[in-house]
């Protein structure tokens, strides 16, 4: 069977993500560890806004606030939510990760996605609060720079977020 055949009979994972605003409207990117490049300069790597699966019973708004916690080790006492995307966005992964990615169990994510403003200091965020640690580094720039960032894949959603959450660059 190949893989886009297998993919059709895959569902897209419930998911949320967060782009984390500044008070100066930089947002929070990170490099993920488990792509080439990590561990190496930060012009290298695959980078991402955090993001993750919603547990079963789990509303989109309490899950944004664990997967934070958990990847960045952020205490929602630092963050705001400034809006919630009114729409579901969903991407299918790339054929070669089909069946390998997301535990082979879905063809991509359906995501529900936030943006947060960050109240607290770089001092606060800790990649390592879980083992083993998704993100090896973490940079701010500015939104409309995200798109030409290493997103690899999921650029034509940062595209879109780049647009949709333009405003919460200027005021968050």
């Amino acid at each position: 069977m190949s893989p886009l055949s297998k993919a059709e009979g895959l569902p897209h994972r419930p998911n949320v993500a967060a782009m984390i605003f500044r008070a100066d409207g930089r947002i929070l990117i990170a490099r993920r560890t488990d792509q080439p490049g990590a561990g190496g300069p930060l012009s290298e790597g695959v980078w991402q806004c955090p993001q993750g699966g919603i547990d079963a019973g789990e509303d989109p708004q309490t899950a944004v606030f664990r997967e934070v916690r958990e990847e960045l080790g952020l205490d929602a006492s630092t963050l705001r939510i400034l809006h919630e995307h009114p729409d579901w966005i969903t991407y299918d992964l790339p054929e070669h990760l089909i069946g390998k990615a997301l535990g082979g169990r879905f063809r991509g994510q359906t995501q529900k996605w936030f943006a947060l403003a960050f109240t607290g200091t770089d001092a606060d965020i800790r990649l390592d609060a879980h083992l083993p640690p998704e993100f090896d580094a973490f940079q701010w720039i500015d939104l409309a720079a995200l798109p030409s960032e290493n997103v690899g894949f999921k650029k034509p959603i940062y595209e879109r977020l780049a647009r949709d959450f333009s405003s919460f660059a200027i005021s968050a």
